[in-house]
């Protein structure tokens, strides 16, 4: 018997995790590879997607008193050349314009025609251009802090893309403020943490593992990283949003310096932080089945789509007059502090084809109305969360009174489901014999399997870290923060550790 056959996607995720991905993405619709190698087409229900999480994160940081800004795609090469460490980091990835103008050739091509006095570069992210007006704008202490936030586009050549992990170029939020002093920055960058952290689990029903990166694995030009890790279906983590304490860096870099209170010039202290439509991907690992998304109420652009389903033109009036007044009733609801978003789906397709279709799309809840339920005064029901087909019939009352409660028990169900796999995937391990096994272990067909999280002690060392890299493919996560995290032995060295830290493959 060929399982496949059971589930509207196939590869299935034990058979071929990343294909399955691919397959998602297609099956519900998100987006598709552009013409230009690494670059995506986001289709309107992947955008749809990504303008919730705009909206809500959106919401999220006005509410703590930052303001959004806009800042040009393009950065003078120069800008990039004043933070050495921060340009070195970014050097492989940029994207680079060097002439304006096309003219045709004699070939009767079109060619590039006018070098730049100076090459621009198109942002991989805007540290940079930033401080520059950062130092116009900053004078004294008076204005400070300064709080601002961009949502933007920006590009990072890629030689591996993957729709939304890793594509050239993305879509991103990324927030850039200046401080007094060092505290109220490194202040700053946690807070923001915090605030993300929140939005995960609450709002993407994501939970995530927060601490500081490594050195090896900081920011270019940064004192400090601080990132929030997620562990998706194939046991490899995904880094979902980071934030940074920059110290002086940049301030230095740019010459952002203000007149504190004694009357004494000093650099401002700077942090940056960001997520980007990698949440998607995430969302889409962490979540979904073997028939498609599966999308937690809070996210999901539709949260109740309702099925018409008629035989006979005759029916049609009655089944369209009923569905229609729910409609209208389910929009007087409200969940997570919205309007419950319904749609009817009144397309003159099979009612199967359009079932699957929403199954697919990750829709919360399904609605079937046809001439049965209309002469008995009951509802179908079906949630995503469950099997496709499982089923429940409620008179219509009834589940318009259960329906906040309904999307509320979907939302914790998602979450518990995607919790109850983060600590079933997370270790804690003493010994190299282990932690081998535990990342170099295959499955039945030799298969590598990816192992989960591993939470072991390191010697601090970037020799340990290299090793381990090179023989396992994994890399130090985050360095967490617990307060019973002691001091030990590292397993693969013998020398003492500060302490454990977070280990695994990942995207």
């Amino acid at each position: 018997m060929n399982l496949r056959k059971e589930f509207a996607i196939s590869p299935t995720r034990n058979e071929d995790f990343p294909e399955w991905y691919q397959q998602v993405v297609s099956a519900a619709d998100l987006a598709e590879n552009s013409e230009v190698r690494g670059c995506m087409i986001i289709k309107p229900w992947g955008y749809a997607l990504w303008e919730r999480i705009q909206k809500e994160l959106d919401q999220r940081i006005k509410a703590t008193g930052h303001k959004n800004v806009y800042f040009p795609l393009f950065i003078p090469l120069e800008y990039l050349q004043r933070e050495a460490e921060h340009v070195e980091g970014f050097a492989k990835e940029c994207a680079v314009v060097t002439h304006h103008r096309l003219e045709k050739g004699p070939d009767g091509k079109l060619h590039p025609a006018s070098p730049l006095a100076e090459p621009l570069v198109i942002r991989p992210t805007s540290e940079t251009i930033i401080g520059a007006a950062f130092s116009r704008w900053i004078q004294s202490y008076r204005d400070l802090p300064l709080l601002i936030n961009q949502w933007a586009n920006v590009v990072r050549w890629e030689m591996r893309p993957r729709l939304f992990l890793r594509t050239t170029e993305f879509l991103w939020q990324e927030g850039h403020t200046a401080h007094a002093t060092r505290e109220e920055a490194k202040e700053e960058a946690l807070f923001i943490l915090k605030l993300y952290e929140e939005f995960m689990r609450a709002y993407l029903a994501l939970p995530v593992i927060t601490g500081e990166k490594p050195e090896s694995e900081r920011f270019p030009g940064a004192d400090n990283t601080f990132t929030l890790e997620a562990l998706v279906q194939d046991r490899k983590a995904v880094q979902v949003g980071t934030s940074h304490f920059l110290g002086q860096n940049f301030s230095k870099a740019n010459n952002i310096r203000f007149l504190d209170s004694q009357g004494k010039m000093e650099f401002a202290w700077t942090s940056s932080w960001g997520v980007s439509t990698r949440l998607i991907g995430t969302l889409i690992m962490a979540h979904g089945d073997d028939n498609g998304l599966v999308l937690p109420p809070t996210v999901s652009p539709i949260q109740v789509v309702i099925l018409p389903l008629f035989k006979k033109e005759e029916e049609k009036t009655k089944v369209l007059d009923v569905v229609n007044f729910l409609a209208e009733e389910i929009k007087k609801l409200s969940f997570a502090a919205e309007p419950i978003r319904v749609e009817i789906d009144k397309r003159e397709i099979g009612g199967g084809v359009k079932s699957w279709e929403w199954i697919k799309k990750g829709v919360p809840l399904r609605i079937e109305i046809g001439s049965q339920e209309v002469s008995s005064g009951l509802i179908t029901l079906k949630r995503r969360d469950k099997g496709v087909k499982e089923k429940e019939q409620l008179p219509a009352h009834v589940f318009l009174e259960k329906l906040p409660q309904l999307l509320s028990e979907i939302q914790e169900a998602i979450y518990s489901r995607a919790e109850n796999f983060l600590k079933q995937n997370t270790r804690l391990i003493d010994t190299k014999e282990e932690f081998y096994e535990f990342f170099a272990s295959k499955d039945s067909k030799g298969n590598e399997l990816s192992g989960g999280f591993a939470y072991a002690h390191w010697d601090g060392s970037r020799e340990t870290e290299e090793k381990l890299k090179e023989d396992l493919k994994i890399t130090i996560r985050c360095i967490p923060w617990d307060p019973q995290n002691t001091p030990g032995i590292c397993p693969f060295s013998g020398r003492p550790s500060k302490g454990r830290v977070l280990f695994a493959k990942a995207y």
